[in-house]
């Protein structure tokens, strides 16, 4: 139940912060459509551990978001330095490596982050493996025990 009203609180929450707009019909109607949302949430069982993990809580938000956040930005930099070289220095690889997480909820947040990451897709992703394309030999080669990888499994035994 505390995950089913968080959900509702934070739903509602991003609604206002979206919508900036404060008026007495405008905060009933945006009530009405979280809730309406929830309702329907609920109805299709999405709001469980895997789907709204609140159990990663503030450490996700205080060590994980912003050490991902510079590792875009730093490869948006590699990235767009490579394609303004007019030798283009890129190699494309595919690497294969076994991830170290656990939990569905793990590996997606891994896949998810290597792809939010400029210069690398992950192109399959299942229990114990994962294959990635990369922009160059380099990038393909940090990806197994990383540091993302190592931070991602901390982040699934929150």
């Amino acid at each position: 139940m505390a995950r089913s009203l968080t959900f509702l609180f934070i739903l509602y929450s991003f609604w206002l912060l979206l919508s900036g707009f404060f008026t007495p019909f405008l905060l009933a109607s945006g009530a009405g459509s979280t809730f309406a949302i929830w309702l329907l949430a609920r109805r299709m069982d999405v709001i469980d551990r895997e789907g709204f993990p609140i159990q990663l809580g503030w450490r996700a938000f205080v060590s994980y978001w912003p050490w991902l956040a510079k590792e875009i930005f730093k490869s948006a930099w590699d990235v767009t330095k490579r394609i303004i070289d007019p030798r283009l220095p890129i190699s494309p690889t595919l690497i294969e490596f076994a991830p170290t997480q656990k939990t569905d909820l793990g590996l997606v947040i891994h896949a998810n982050s290597i792809t939010l990451t400029p210069g690398t897709i992950a192109i399959e992703v299942e229990p114990g493996r994962f294959l990635v394309h990369a922009l160059t030999r380099e990038g393909a080669e940090g990806l197994a025990g990383s540091e993302m990888d190592r931070r991602c499994t901390e982040l699934e035994t929150a």
